[in-house]
């Protein structure tokens, strides 16, 4: 094992895959002799050259149709695109071709590639700032994939590289500089399977992405008041396991949600039907979610602090579901 960030992750998973299968390239804004925007690519283009990693022009629906085309042609494209919000100006690629194709010709041709892209974000204000992982995670013929640890990011990087369907790959801007441990050998992550980062026997907190980081810190303030919350990590949004979760529910008998999309309609919004579906006899007291206030995020450091939930939102939460009062001493069996 190696101590390393989530950003070294991600680009020791591209050079070793770029290394493993002459067919893997990179292609982006800045990506190259910028090295990105949030340096994941940083030397890559010396090491490989232009051919492999290859800078664009502005233009997200070129980036991701020639993707497309590339994929449908036998290559292996991991095309980047510099925020999800950009990847709007080109959903038509994105949902009617990339996540289409196969189906349509009945299985002669595959779209093997990986889209990455960053979500979340600090003072960027309404535009740049929106976690849209629900919208893509809607799509049938896309795989949603968003890691909250260095381990993840690496092993589903590799995982979806190899993967012959499109990936939509979601990083989070504020995971970059996190670290963890990495083993030094070749491994991948399996798309689909959620992970449980926490045991516990109280409460069951489910997450994603960086939530996930807050949820565990959420976690270890319940556990200073006698509470053990269970903290399951979705990894993947589609095809989304619910294996974990309900076992963990079966286990805790009582669930919180939480995530940085917006409430309604959300990724929280279907694991709490699934879970009302298939284990609604576990539960002792509603699911509760804790979601980014339903406004467009706001630029002042001050109201963006307010609409976006972390660690204590999630603390308040499992309080409530627990039926203790904050302040009050835990009275947990």
């Amino acid at each position: 094992m190696a101590q390393m960030t989530y950003r070294d992750a991600l680009r020791q998973a591209l050079r070793e895959e770029m290394l493993r299968d002459e067919r893997v390239f990179l292609m982006g804004e800045d990506i190259g002799a910028y090295g990105g925007s949030y340096a994941v690519t940083k030397g890559l283009l010396d090491e490989f050259g232009e051919k492999r990693v290859r800078d664009t022009p502005i233009s997200e629906t070129a980036i991701i149709g020639a993707g497309v085309g590339a994929a449908m042609m036998g290559l292996r494209p991991v095309v980047e695109i510099m925020t999800i919000n950009f990847m709007l100006v080109a959903l038509d690629q994105v949902i009617n071709n990339a996540a289409k194709m196969h189906a349509m010709f009945g299985g002669q041709f595959n779209v093997p590639m990986v889209i990455r892209t960053v979500g979340g974000g600090r003072r960027l204000a309404a535009t740049h700032s929106q976690n849209l992982e629900p919208l893509l995670a809607h799509i049938p013929g896309l795989k949603v994939v968003a890691p909250a640890t260095p381990y993840d990011a690496k092993g589903l990087l590799k995982a979806s590289i190899r993967d012959e369907d499109p990936v939509v790959f979601i990083e989070h801007s504020l995971l970059f500089s996190t670290k963890g441990d990495v083993p030094e050998d070749d491994y991948v992550v399996p798309i689909g399977v959620s992970d449980i980062k926490r045991r516990g026997r109280d409460v069951t907190i489910v997450a994603h992405s960086r939530m996930t980081v807050e949820a565990l810190a959420a976690a270890e303030k319940l556990a200073q008041q006698g509470i053990e919350a269970e903290v399951v990590d979705l990894r993947t949004l589609r095809p989304l396991d619910m294996g974990p979760v309900l076992d963990s529910v079966a286990r805790t008998n009582r669930v919180v949600i939480a995530g940085e999309d917006w409430k309604s309609f959300g990724i929280g919004a279907e694991v709490a039907a699934r879970i009302q579906e298939e284990a609604f006899d576990y539960l002792d007291a509603p699911v509760l979610r804790v979601n980014q206030a339903e406004v467009p995020l706001p630029y002042a450091a001050n109201l963006e602090k307010l609409a976006i939930p972390d660690r204590d939102d999630i603390v308040k939460a499992c309080l409530e579901v627990l039926h203790i009062q904050i302040g009050s001493p835990a009275a947990v069996s």
